[in-house]
Formats: structure tokens, sequence, C-alpha cells
């Protein structure tokens, strides 16, 4: 079952990641969304070559809670600040990449794979993540890609509420993911 879904993923990231080049070019690379898809798409291939182990676990759990925290936010964040839906969760790249590569790729992590529990990592990776994006909207090299990046829209008591929630967010995800094991 998880061999067959690791393959099924592989395929929906392969089509998500077509429609997202097609569409951004080299401009996937500052989503966080196209960031744990593609992290979620090496993992598995690394699952296909090497079997799944203890160091493959790693990359899969790493992966996995990003996948949740682009699942979540999407979804609870993004989704409500006037995304759509329609247009985040189901049509395009979104389908695949903020609903059904997320799914399943951490149903089978899981409930069907070897765990690890470096809780810390996806965090710190979110963190670097988050404070590169803020760097650069800060020095006005970039605008977003996502509304909480976008320091000269919004004060700095509200830059600093999402730096805070989006690191307290991937904490809970990544401790939640650990627990379940």
């Amino acid at each position: 079952m998880r061999l067959f879904i690791t393959i099924l993923v592989v395929i929906l990231e392969v089509i998500g990641l077509a429609i997202s080049v097609r569409a951004k070019k080299w401009k996937i690379f500052v989503f966080y969304t196209q960031l744990s898809n593609l992290a979620a798409l090496f993992s598995s291939i690394l699952c296909l070559v090497f079997g799944f182990n203890a160091v493959t676990a790693v990359f899969r759990y790493v992966s996995a809670c990003m996948l949740v925290m682009t699942f979540l936010i999407t979804l609870f964040v993004l989704v409500p600040m006037g995304g759509g839906f329609m247009k985040l969760m189901v049509h395009g790249n979104g389908l695949y990449h903020h609903t059904l590569c997320p799914i399943l790729s951490v149903y089978s992590y899981l409930f069907l794979e070897p765990h690890c529990d470096l809780w810390i990592l996806p965090v710190i990776l979110t963190m670097v993540y988050g404070l590169i994006m803020m760097y650069l909207n800060m020095i006005r090299r970039y605008d977003g890609p996502y509304p909480f990046f976008k320091v000269y829209r919004q004060s700095k008591t509200v830059s600093a509420f999402w730096i805070a929630a989006l690191t307290l967010i991937i904490a809970v995800i990544s401790w939640g993911v650990t627990l379940i094991h």
C-alpha cells in the first residue's frame, strides 16, 4: 500500500510541478507550498530508490510536517484572506500541491512508514524560509509571496505576530506528527 501511495504521490507531484513551472517559471522557489511539495517529491523518490528506512524517514518527516503546514495555512489563512477555496484547493496546481499530495503523503508517512523524531528540524527550516522572505520583502527585492510577508503593507507588530504564529504552528505540527508515532 505505501509503495502504491508513494508512486502516486510522485506522479501527482510531477503533474502539480509541471503546472506550477508553466505558470511561474523559476519563481516557484519563493513559495513555501512549492518547497514543501518539492521536499515531498524528493523524499518519495528517495524511498522508491533506497526503501523506507531510518535515513529516508528523516526526509519524509520533514516533508510531512511542511505539507501539513501548507495544507493548514492554505485552508485556514489564505482561503479566508480571499484566495478562494476552489482556486486554492481544487483548481490548477492547488488540487495537487494544496490538497491531494499533502493528504496522501502525510497519510502514508503517519500510518505506513518508519518515523523519526527530529521535531526541531521542520521548525528551523520553516523559520529560515520565513526570515529570508521577510528580509527580501524588507529590502524590497520581493513582494510576498504571501500576505503575511508583505511588511510594507502591515505594521511591524503584525509582521512580528505572523513570524511568531507561523513558528508556533510548525512547532505544534512537528510535535504532533512526532507524537502520532
